[in-house]
């Protein structure tokens, strides 16, 4: 009770920037009151709230389980079904991503009254489906990608420059209508339901694999999350 306590004042000090420029802007700059500030108090509460049993359940469930899993997958000495689980971890935490639920039926829409593709239901639906598969699958190569990475010791460095050079060449290459997409598909993986396990599982493998540092080598693979959807949404785009 005492550390939900503390999470809650935790999740009010987070948001207290955030009241207090809206506050700032709102009654000094715009001079207008308010709107609704009931209902403002109330919507602040709830997010406060959420944020709390957001955290206190990461710190809770997420997190353990995602080390715990990393030490079982280790100490078992399977690499294959390491990579088969890193995969699997990748593609369903992206496909249940609501902020990557929300970018692709938005894009669907926009492609649609756009002329990219027919203005129906079954077409958007379609295309949305494609986008969201399309990014789940790049994150799932990127976490197995991430694993190999740990496991062999490779330099972050080099890969993420690697990375970013590819889509620099892509970025001329596809079509313009893609790219905003492609970025901001990076972007959207790595929210709510991904980072917490896929960080879980980056520290628990490189804190049960002697020689490995679990700052220096656990962490990493919510950038190559990050990278890996640009890339194959603007392949994507090329396709369709």
């Amino acid at each position: 009770m005492v550390a939900l306590f503390r999470s809650m004042l935790g999740s009010f000090r987070d948001l207290l920037p955030i009241i207090l420029v809206i506050t700032f802007f709102q009654l000094v700059v715009l001079q207008q009151p308010i709107p609704d500030f009931f209902g403002l108090l109330v919507g602040l509460l709830c997010v406060m709230l959420g944020l709390t049993f957001f955290i206190f359940g990461l710190e809770m469930g997420l997190f353990p389980i995602g080390e715990t899993m990393a030490y079982a997958f280790a100490r078992k000495g399977s690499l294959s079904w390491l990579l088969v689980f890193a995969f699997a971890l990748g593609f369903g935490t992206t496909i249940a991503e609501p902020a990557l639920i929300a970018v692709a039926a938005e894009a669907a829409t926009v492609a649609a009254e756009g002329g990219m593709i027919v203005n129906d239901e079954t077409a958007r639906a379609s295309y949305a489906s494609g986008l969201r598969l399309t990014v789940a699958f790049a994150v799932g190569l990127a976490i197995v990608l991430g694993v190999l990475r740990i496991l062999k010791g490779w330099s972050i460095q080099w890969m993420i420059i690697g990375g970013y050079l590819l889509v620099v060449i892509m970025t001329m290459l596809a079509p313009q209508e893609i790219i905003g997409i492609a970025y901001d598909s990076g972007g959207v993986t790595t929210s709510t339901i991904t980072v917490p396990l896929v960080t879980a599982l980056g520290v628990g493998l490189a804190s049960a694999i002697e020689g490995r540092n679990p700052m220096i080598d656990g962490f990493g693979l919510i950038a190559f999350a990050s990278l890996t959807p640009i890339i194959f949404v603007m392949a994507y785009g090329m396709v369709i």
